[in-house]
């Protein structure tokens, strides 16, 4: 347990990194003078390396573990800040935040694979998941607030300086803190190659619309919430207001007895809780902001462990890694391509609308229900 406190306070230093950059790298790229379009292409670009990052992790932390990855993770991240304290035109923001969108993929991978390994039943399993998403919450909860608090105070080029160093600080403790357990070190040194026959459902490719769909709403309300909180002027407002996302977010999640109703019924209502959030921070103008994105996280709390199970329930359990290396793909692409379109439909009309229409679209084709699933097949796979 000595490892899992560990992991869970570095997660909750990473997280607070992370979230606390959402209110202020729209307007710190406004003060560099990019272009409402530029800004989108720069939150986007973090998505998309975020994907490749992912795949090789995936396949990384399983054959050598995970310590090394998160300590080059955490290290590396905290550089790209430093270095990103000191820029001065938009280009040179674009190609840090697309570095860092690459090394900071191996850092979530890598500590939940670590934190599995140490659950001797799936029980306890779950207790050390939970208490990640309890961490996760937790960091998105005050890190907006601090983060936009910060510049605020201090301004942009200390903020990210002061982010820098906490994360190579976290990325050193770790060195001299967090070992691969023995049994996880044995089964890595083994290495076994028999190949068994496995079964794998044949999950249908509009549920991947799901987890497409959401990311593509969030990366416009990425983008959009620090423009219309004013900018640059507005920082401290967008810092508030993602916060108050989290804390929806957090009042569901605490829910516990929402998980005995069907996931896929979960996973409707959230989606249509999103959109009808979206449809009132774009035209409903008597709605106070703060009760849309109160309402809006309070959604994405209700969505994101149930699409999880919908995953795991539509695959039959088999497989895991594959199944949600697929979604984080629907999602990388999803969050690429939000901000893109957002920025660019920004001067002409409303991207909230714009996530509100693609939200119902994806209801409507995705059923709330599970349908017969084709025919598993069999592949060989190594154990």
């Amino acid at each position: 347990m000595k490892i899992a406190f560990w992991l869970y306070f570095f997660m909750f230093l990473a997280f607070f990194d992370l979230h606390a950059q959402y209110p202020i790298l729209t307007p710190f790229a406004l003060s560099l003078g990019a272009a409402p379009a530029f800004i989108g292409w720069m939150m986007g670009i973090y998505a998309l390396t975020h994907l490749p990052g992912n795949l090789i992790a995936g396949q990384g932390v399983d054959r050598h573990g995970s310590r090394g990855y998160m300590i080059f993770s955490l290290l590396s991240a905290g550089v790209i800040l430093l270095l990103q304290a000191h820029v001065t035109e938009p280009w040179q923001l674009l190609v840090l935040r697309s570095i860092s969108g690459f090394v900071l993929a191996f850092l979530s991978p890598a500590c939940l694979a670590l934190l599995a390994s140490l659950a001797t039943d799936a029980v306890k399993q779950g207790k050390l998941m939970a208490g990640h998403g309890v961490m996760h919450t937790l960091a998105s909860v005050v890190s907006p607030a601090a983060g936009a608090f910060l510049v605020a105070r201090t301004g942009f080029t200390l903020t990210f300086q002061a982010l820098g160093w906490l994360m190579i600080a976290t990325g050193v403790i770790a060195m001299f803190t967090i070992k691969e357990p023995p049994k996880l070190k044995t089964a890595l040194q083994q290495q076994p190659t028999q190949k068994v026959p496995v079964k794998l459902n044949v999950i249908p490719v509009y549920f991947y619309l799901l987890p497409f769909a959401v990311s593509c709403a969030q990366g416009i309300l990425y983008f959009e919430l620090p423009l219309q909180a004013g900018g640059v002027s507005g920082i401290m407002h967008t810092g508030l207001y993602f916060s108050i996302i989290s804390l929806g977010a957090l009042a569901t999640l605490s829910l516990l007895f929402l998980n005995h109703f069907s996931p896929y019924i979960r996973t409707y209502l959230g989606i249509l809780g999103i959109a009808l959030s979206f449809f009132s921070l774009a035209a409903l103008d008597s709605v106070p902001i703060i009760v849309s994105l109160f309402a809006l996280g309070m959604a994405k709390g209700v969505i994101f462990p149930a699409m999880a199970s919908v995953f795991i329930d539509l695959c039959g359990g088999q497989r895991l890694g594959t199944v949600f290396s697929l979604q984080s793909i629907a999602m990388s692409i999803g969050s690429f391509l939000g901000p893109i379109i957002a920025g660019t439909m920004h001067n002409t009309y409303s991207p909230y609308f714009f996530a509100f229409v693609i939200l119902m679209l994806v209801i409507i084709i995705v059923p709330a229900w599970k349908r017969n699933i084709p025919t598993a097949y069999t592949i060989p796979t190594e154990r």
